[in-house]
């Protein structure tokens, strides 16, 4: 399901105009996006929670060089679903 597919649902299931939901999504990522930036985490009860993971520094391999680099810790953006979220798929998806 892309976005304009979201966008068409939720018009058909809310008589709202598409021009309008599609204002809404995107100021809702925006947002989101602009939280998980400043380092807040966005928490929505009964969907999931988007936070920012921290990942340490590692050294990998360049196989092509054959030469060790070093990845310097960094942050990564990541959901996690609710639990009433999780059980409905798996219980669900066929």
């Amino acid at each position: 399901m892309t976005k304009a597919d979201i966008v068409n649902e939720i018009s058909k299931n809310t008589g709202v105009e598409k021009v309008a939901v599609q204002k809404s999504i995107e100021a809702f990522m925006e947002t989101v996006k602009d939280s998980l930036v400043d380092g807040k985490n966005v928490y929505l009860r009964g969907f999931g929670s988007f936070v920012v993971k921290k990942r340490a520094e590692k050294t990998a391999r360049n196989i092509s060089r054959n030469t060790t680099i070093i990845i310097p810790e960094h942050y990564i953006p990541s959901f996690k679903p609710a639990k009433t979220f999780v059980s409905k798929v798996k219980n669900n998806v066929k």
